[in-house]
This record gives structure tokens, sequence and C-alpha cells, in this order.
């Protein structure tokens, strides 16, 4: 398995829409609905993705930016000064500036809210929850703002912007696997680009030495490995492995394997009920002991209070857009309005 794909195995949509946001100025949206990860594409127009606590992002079409961390951000036709939002996104509803409810004449069709229904730029914006320590080391890795720059929308966000009006059976499915290559894609061409500053890990994987060492340890935790045994599957020696590989990494092979075993331990122990021993076999211990012992001396808590944990903060599904809609007010006059609120909420960002 490639490192990157292991990363991001947990890293996906499930049961989130895509919002359309149709913005003519003067516009802004404020986006404070703490989702650990928000990708933002634009469709039509310009826009600036203004993140709190980072410098603005001048956008244009086909431009996709990703946002890390819990912390909000605001999209909005100038870098500042935009004034109230048209609305704002929390976790589970979306407001007024003032907290009020958000007036029907925004909503034009499904999963579309903005000024207007020919708004000069059309933003679409997708929130992901992210679980378990093994992605959460990716995220940890990127900037708060990752841009990648095209020239004009791809062939991905063009199919995205085509399913979301559409209210087919299985749309869901759809869409949320449009948002997952919509990532993985942006991820992938932004580790490629130079202007890119990807972790270690990922430059050290085109190394030579250390690519093979480092796709072994990922494929095959469970194996007894040693710096001897990885230094010559690198076919060099055991002292040249050892100062490369720490090199472009930034830890020693030893201590990575570690920091990878107890990542995957602390993931099967949150989403299985496998006992502890068949974990520790699982991920390269040979005993729970052994794996409760290196739990507690990095982590600073024990197996089965890290799975307790797991479980009482482990949160309940968001009600889908649909049920949102529902609840909706009905405008008058204007457009049948979808369920374009949840779904600007990411719906609430699941």
């Amino acid at each position: 398995m490639h490192p990157l794909t292991s990363l991001l195995q947990d890293v996906r949509s499930d049961g989130a829409l895509f919002s359309r946001n149709l913005m003519d100025p003067p516009w802004s949206v404020r986006f404070a609905d703490e989702a650990p990860l928000t990708l933002v594409a634009v469709e039509r127009g310009t826009a600036w993705v203004v993140p709190d606590g980072a410098a603005p992002v001048a956008v244009g079409e086909g431009d996709v930016v990703l946002l890390t961390g819990a912390a909000g951000f605001t999209a909005a036709d100038r870098a500042e000064g935009w004034g109230d939002p048209l609305y704002v996104v929390h976790p589970d509803r979306c407001t007024t500036a003032d907290g009020g409810e958000v007036p029907a004449e925004v909503y034009f069709g499904l999963r579309t809210c903005g000024t207007g229904p020919d708004g000069a730029t059309v933003l679409l914006t997708g929130g992901y929850r992210v679980d378990g320590r093994v992605s959460a080391r990716l995220l940890g890795a990127l900037p708060r703002a990752l841009v990648v720059r095209q020239q004009g929308p791809g062939p991905l966000l063009e199919l995205a912007a085509a399913e979301i009006g559409r209210d087919d059976p299985g749309q869901q499915a759809v869409l949320d696997r449009l948002l997952d290559l919509l990532l993985l894609s942006t991820l992938r061409e932004w580790f490629a680009r130079p202007e890119a500053d990807p972790p270690g890990w990922y430059l050290a994987l085109g190394d030579q030495v250390t690519g093979p060492a480092l796709r072994l340890l990922h494929e095959r935790p469970d194996h007894p490995w040693t710096v001897t045994e990885l230094a010559r599957a690198a076919g060099v020696s055991r002292a040249t492995f050892a100062r490369r590989f720490t090199e472009l990494v930034g830890r020693p092979p030893m201590t990575y394997l570690t920091d990878w075993r107890l990542s995957l331990a602390a993931d099967l122990l949150a989403r299985t009920d496998a006992t502890v021993e068949s974990i520790a076999h699982r991920v390269g211990y040979r005993s729970a002991f052994a794996l409760s012992a290196a739990f507690h001396r990095v982590y600073g808590t024990r197996p089965s209070d890290h799975r307790a944990g797991a479980a009482h903060r482990a949160p309940e599904r968001p009600r889908r857009a649909v049920s949102a809609h529902s609840a909706a007010p009905e405008p008058t006059p204007g457009p049948t309005p979808g369920p374009g609120l949840a779904a600007v909420s990411g719906a609430a960002r699941r």
C-alpha cells in the first residue's frame, strides 16, 4: 500500500453533499463549522478564501483550495472589508450574521444557495470528517491553506458541477465519491508541484534508499523489522541507510516504525472489537502487554482506555440534507428550494 493511500483511507465524505454557492458582488460567506478538512473549488469567476490565522488566497476558475484545521474561514469577493456574510455555516445549521434564520430567498435549487441564480462566481464546497490517528498524520503535515491552480475547471470539477443539481437514485453515493476523487486528485497534484512543501516521508518515497523501506514498513507493520534488514532491502549499508532515512524522513527508522504501528493500533482499537492481543500481533507487537507498554509510553493511556474514550466521543450521525430541507421555509415568490442550506453546511460536515 502506498503510504499516501493508507493515510487517506479515513479522510472521506460519508453522507455529505456538495454545496453550490452562486454569488454576485459584493458577497461573503462565513464557514464556522469546525470541519477538520474543507475543499473549496471555483467553478466560475473569482473569489478570495480568507482562513482565520492565515493569509488570504485569491482563486480563479478551476482552482481548488484545501483548508485544514477547525478554525473558520471566509469566502468573499475581496480580501477584506466584506461586511456581514450572506450566511454563516455552523456545525449543524446556517444562520445570518446575527444568528437569525436565513431567508428563503437564498435558495436557488437543489443543493444551491447564493445571491442569485446567475451569480458571477460559483463556488463548490465540501467538508470531511477525519477519523483516526493515521489520517491525522497527513493533516498535521499539510499547510493551513493548500492551493492547486488550474487553467479552468477540469473534468472532475465539471462532473461534480453537473451532478450537484441531480436527484437520481444513488445520488448521495455519487457525490460522496466525487468529493473523495477531488480531494485525492488535489493532494496528489499538490505533492508533485515544485512550490509544494510536502512532509519528509512523502519526499522520501521517491528516494532509491528510503522509498523501498517506507513501503515495506507500511505494507508489513507486523514484520519484526530491523535496521539491518531494511538496509539490506535498500541495497546499502546499515549506517548509510539509517543516516539517509533520518535525514529525509526526520526520524530514525525504528522511531518511525513505532509511530506507525501505534497509529494503526489506535485506529483498530477505536473502530473494531478485536482484542488487544490480536491487534498487538497485527501491528508488530509480540503481546498485548508489549503493545500496552508502548501505547502508554507514547500516548499516556492504556489501549483499553483509548478504546473506551473513542466510543464515548463517537458523534451521532447528523441529519441528512433532505431532512433539513423538509423544515425549510417555502419561498414566495421564487424558485422551488432544494436542500441548499443543509448542503452549504456541508451538510453538517459529516
